[in-house]
């Protein structure tokens, strides 16, 4: 038995490309359905607190200066063993080649695993295991 995992990159806030101040269209999902106002909020960044995500991305980048975010998402979750295929989300060429990416890009170190592990436990795990 394996596990897909559909919306990896947390509907983009994990290309670490939003901040507190960016907007999302009135039809825009991440704007209207961040509490399952309209269908489970697991699919609006995966779950969580858009503050906390934005807090937790920077955390992230603090681990994995220079490092592409998308990559290290993308690494981290296959990286669990029962793993078998994410599903990354993508609206133009670029972003499927550079999903792609990620399987040629340098492997996280035993290190950089460890520190993310810690930064999902402490700061996320709470927030949105408990709804899977």
């Amino acid at each position: 038995m394996g596990i897909l995992a559909r919306v990896p990159l947390a509907s983009g806030l994990l290309t670490g490309k939003f901040g507190k101040d960016t907007t999302f269209g009135a039809n825009d999902h991440r704007q209207f359905n961040r509490n399952g106002e309209v269908f489970d909020k697991g699919e609006t960044f995966s779950g969580l607190d858009y503050a906390l995500g934005l807090e937790v991305v920077n955390d992230l980048q603090q681990i994995v200066p220079n490092r592409e975010l998308v990559h290290v998402a993308l690494q981290w979750i296959l990286n669990h063993p029962e793993v078998s295929c994410v599903i990354p989300g993508a609206s133009k060429p670029a972003q499927v080649t550079n999903n792609l990416a990620a399987t040629t890009a340098a492997p996280l170190t035993e290190t950089e695993v460890a520190q993310i592990n810690a930064l999902y436990e402490e700061k996320v795990k709470t927030q949105v295991h408990h709804l899977w």
